[in-house]
């Protein structure tokens, strides 16, 4: 199919249990009370222990392993293992250091586990009847909790039969943040917006919250052809291959109705990258409208640290008019009001950075105002600081540019004239 077709069919396409203590028997009533009357009470249970961080390639070892030798599966039948690529647990992004981990995965298998045979992750191979192997690698901070100062990366591991669609092993660790690096890779980096749309949403629940014998996410399983066809697009965009890449999300398209951010993404950076200017347009429109249905848009506009001001390399800020255009102009179309939120990165003192998203909000909203004038009434603008970082490592540069964004979330009219 020629590269102009396509781009028009997927634009067509729009895409407690309460429990009694036991009492006391009653005493006389002569009978002084006595402290052996009193109920009897438990001491509390003693603290978990700390997880302790591993270094990087030794955690990755130790969660592959549990999950290999763990596994519910017979080793004495040879099962086909398709690995769907490793992913931020908090963002959704593939990135270098997810990369690395899954190559680990799969020499190490190699090297161990023979009866586990590693393919790619492709539609023809899914109909090998595989298991499907999902990870996540998530920043937390020192109590494991994804917020403030991320200290460590938890890695989960999940294996799971296609056939029944329950998982069959887990394997977890924490490793140190040395040696790893967070650079997302070229999809991820050029992607126009964020989020995690429910496909992504059903991977992370896959791994994360699940234990072997749990089902599978049933919406996951429902779109794993597309989310198949997802990958070879982003691998083929990765590399250049852009033509190839559209193709690919063509045919996720077509498995996944169009309902999916990271399918509009790529298919809007596709024909940015062909060339296809007018196409591009109209499919940032559909992502526009995407987010305004589902009450939230994050776009990316890429800010200088510490400042209200685009990043001045033309290359990336230049698009920014055109989309600001469009935010505005769907957003009028469907007569939505709007919260403009304003984000940063933690580096630097939370009031400043509170001042500073509430600065960059309050920009993105003058823009939208000048290019439809009758938002002005439906808008509203404020910061959040770094309160909500998604990466949250501080380090200003491509690998925390997530937590440098502006997000529009839908709200009740009343609420912008209050």
């Amino acid at each position: 199919m020629r590269t102009p077709r396509i781009a028009a069919l997927l634009i067509l396409m729009g895409l407690t249990a309460c429990v009694t203590p036991p009492q006391a028997p009653t005493a006389p009533a002569s009978a002084p009370a006595t402290a052996e009357s009193a109920p009897a009470t438990q001491p509390p249970p003693p603290p978990a222990p700390p997880v302790i961080p591993l270094p990087f390639g030794e955690a990755v070892a130790k969660a592959a392993d549990t999950l290999f030798s763990g596994a519910k599966v017979s080793p004495d039948k040879r099962r086909v293992v398709l690995i769907d690529p490793l992913i931020d647990g908090m963002t959704g992004e593939q990135t270098l250091a997810t990369r690395t981990v899954e190559a680990r995965i799969t020499q190490l298998a190699r090297n161990r586990y023979p009866h586990f045979d590693i393919q790619p992750f492709s539609v023809e191979n899914l109909k090998k009847n595989p298991l499907i192997l999902v990870g996540t690698f998530t920043g937390v901070n020192r109590d494991g909790k994804t917020e403030g100062a991320r200290e460590a990366f938890r890695i989960c591991l999940a294996l799971a039969d296609l056939d029944n669609r329950v998982l069959v092993g887990k394997g977890t660790a924490r490793a140190k943040p040395e040696d790893v690096d967070l650079t997302p890779l070229p999809y991820y980096r050029d992607s126009p917006t964020w989020g995690l749309d429910p496909v992504t949403e059903g991977y992370i629940k896959t791994c994360q919250a699940s234990k072997p014998g749990d089902p599978m996410d049933p919406l996951y399983v429902a779109r794993v052809v597309s989310a198949a066809s997802v990958q070879q697009a982003i691998a083929a965009y990765n590399a250049g291959r852009y033509k190839e890449s559209l193709n690919f999300y063509a045919t996720a398209m077509r498995a996944a109705a169009g309902d999916e951010l990271r399918i509009l993404n790529g298919v809007y950076l596709t024909n940015i990258k062909l060339g296809q200017k007018q196409a591009a347009q109209l499919v940032f429109g559909r992502i526009v409208e995407f987010g305004l249905d589902r009450k939230r848009l994050a776009v990316k506009f890429l800010f200088k640290p510490g400042s209200t001001a685009f990043w001045p390399d033309q290359k990336v800020s230049g698009i920014y008019p055109a989309w600001l255009k469009e935010i505005a102009a769907r957003s009028q179309r469907q007569n939505a009001c709007l919260e403009i939120i304003g984000h940063t990165s933690r580096s630097g003192p939370e009031p400043i950075n509170e001042r500073i998203s509430l600065l960059r909000a309050e920009l993105i909203k003058s823009k939208l105002d000048a290019s439809a004038p009758s938002l002005r009434t439906h808008t509203i603008a404020n910061g959040v600081g770094s309160r909500e970082n998604l990466v949250g490592n501080g380090r200003d540069d491509l690998t925390d540019l997530l937590d440098r964004r502006v997000s529009f979330r839908v709200i009740d009219c009343a609420s912008t004239h209050s």
